[in-house]
């Protein structure tokens, strides 16, 4: 692919362009908590959820289950306006747990008190792979021809036994599976992903760039592991019961790196890595940076390298 072909100048497939494109202006995420559960925490797959998860992590200080949806969508807009300022448009994004894990009759009524706020122009929907089917797929899919819809799956990783370990409760096919007939119903598709879970080296995260690669997917975030408090993982790992990749800044930024040169020019980067508020971790290897601070140096390395997305892409 030509350089920077995706119709902008920065080095990689940008999601804030990706809307610009779409939209014509800047739209916001603005998340809920539906008060939806998941088969890895209720008895279905399993219980007590992913050793790595706290959803409290992530979850924005106004969501709340306690709230209806259309109350937590306005504390968002607010706090989105004040904060940024040059959004005029908004998806919601449906995040704690898994948000298809549910009766039709008890999505569709949760999807549309979402769609009915006036500012709000579609849906990005989290879930599980194994939280998918034909009826709900269905649902979304005649939803999209009046909203924009997106369904992102939480794969985390290629390697069956890094999930096993990290008691995520399905497999890699299953992910293939689901991102497979999610992208057959026409819906725009994501994929999330883990770097530094136990049983990967860095040379087989490189790797795995090969197979995501093949997905049809349409946008794409990672996250470096990042070891919670008050989870699963922080015990075993303060037990030295389980071994896994805690990334130095330096390191990861060259790892990003070198995972974005292989990966498929085609799919939307939304984000190189996560951030949780500093009170979730016992320790802070990269300090307090924000997420825009930590792109900004990926971007300035990308650039001195004189390297793109997609770059050693076959």
């Amino acid at each position: 692919m030509e350089k920077y072909s995706w119709g902008h100048n920065r080095r990689f497939n940008s999601y804030p362009e990706y809307f610009k494109k779409i939209f014509g202006e800047r739209i916001q995420k603005v998340s809920v908590n539906a008060g939806f559960s998941c088969p890895n925490r209720d008895g279905s797959v399993s219980i007590g959820g992913c050793i790595f998860c706290d959803n409290n992590a992530f979850n924005p200080s106004y969501c709340s289950n306690q709230k209806t949806i259309i109350q937590q969508i306005d504390e968002g807009i607010l706090f989105h306006k004040i904060r940024y300022r040059r959004a005029n448009k908004y998806l919601v994004y449906f995040q704690a747990f898994s948000n298809t894990y549910a009766s039709i009759d008890i999505l569709e009524k949760k999807y549309n008190e979402a769609l009915n706020h006036p500012e709000v122009i579609g849906l990005i929907i989290g879930t599980r792979p194994d939280c998918v089917n034909i009826e709900n797929l269905s649902l979304l899919k005649k939803i999209s021809k009046k909203y924009f819809i997106a369904i992102e799956f939480g794969v985390e990783s290629t390697n069956n036994k890094s999930l096993e370990i990290i008691n995520r409760g399905h497999t890699f096919e299953q992910a293939v599976e689901a991102i497979e007939l999610t992208a057959i119903h026409g819906l725009n598709t994501g994929g999330h992903f883990i770097f530094g879970l136990p049983e990967q080296t860095i040379d087989d995260m490189l790797e795995s760039v090969k197979i995501i690669s093949k997905l049809p997917l349409n946008t794409i975030k990672f996250h470096q592991l990042q070891i919670l408090k008050n989870t699963k993982l922080f015990d075993l790992y303060e037990n030295n019961e389980i071994k896994v990749k805690l990334f130095e800044l330096d390191e990861y930024i060259d790892f990003i790196i070198k995972f974005t040169e292989r990966l498929n020019p085609t799919f939307i980067i939304e984000r190189f890595n996560a951030e949780v508020p500093p009170r979730y971790l016992q320790t802070k290897p990269w300090g307090e940076l924000r997420l825009f601070e930590i792109q900004r140096m990926i971007e300035a390395e990308m650039e001195k390298r004189n390297t793109w997305q997609g770059k050693y892409f076959k």
